[in-house]
């Protein structure tokens, strides 16, 4: 369900990170190499960046699958970022497909994409999300709870629905924010920034799988990675 990537560090043109690699966000949207639920990615895709002077992030989201989208790939190669979060989506069954349901979700200063799923009825009540699917509640809710609490906020989660799934993927422009639970998340550290992706862009031997159940930090001074305990 869906694939995500964030990256941090010196500025990058989408294009680089989300069209041109050779398992590209693009390429996951019709063929993911690992992807475990689903098969293709193609109920819409959003991607949003933070650029200086701007005091929330921009995005881009359509309900279309990404490789239909020849605006964004006229307009790719000339915007950069050096924090960005993109997306290609993988609807639960019976969601609704429309821009709104496409991450990331914002609340004004965030970006958060969720891999995953969760049964509605489990989630508390939350206040302005931006639809009715699963994961755009489940965004609202870790808005709500504030990112500093996001661990806490997906074990609670979990044990509402244990058989949720709830890789999420957060920037505020100057760290990236990560849950692994129930799928996969790899991570790129080079001299130039750092990437997560729910699956390697290319095969390159830097890339490192991170465990599951864990919180994973980037910042300008380097990864982390915390186990969390249900």
């Amino acid at each position: 369900m869906c694939r995500h990537l964030g990256w941090l560090g010196r500025p990058r043109s989408l294009a680089s990170l989300v069209l041109e690699p050779p398992s590209s966000l693009l390429v996951q949207s019709w063929a993911p190499r690992r992807q475990r639920y689903g098969t293709v990615n193609a109920d819409g895709w959003g991607v949003g960046f933070f650029t200086p002077g701007r005091p929330g992030p921009a995005r881009w989201r359509s309900a279309r699958p990404l490789w239909a989208e020849p605006s964004f790939a006229s307009v790719a190669p000339v915007l950069a970022s050096g924090c960005v979060v993109a997306a290609v989506r993988s609807a639960t069954v019976g969601m609704p497909l429309e821009e709104s349901a496409a991450a990331p979700f914002t609340d004004g200063r965030w970006l958060l994409s969720h891999n995953g799923r969760v049964e509605r009825g489990a989630l508390p009540p939350v206040r302005d999300a931006e639809s009715t699917v699963d994961s755009a509640l489940l965004a609202a809710l870790v808005f709500d709870r504030g990112l500093d609490a996001l661990g806490a906020t997906v074990r609670e989660v979990a044990a509402a629905d244990p058989a949720a799934r709830l890789n999420l993927l957060a920037a505020d422009g100057t760290r990236l924010l990560a849950t692994t639970w129930g799928d996969t998340l790899s991570a790129l550290v080079t001299a130039e920034g750092t990437a997560l992706a729910s699956e390697p862009w290319d095969d390159d031997p830097a890339w490192a799988d991170l465990p599951d159940r864990s919180l994973v930090e980037v910042t300008p001074d380097g990864l982390t990675v915390t186990a969390l305990t249900s």
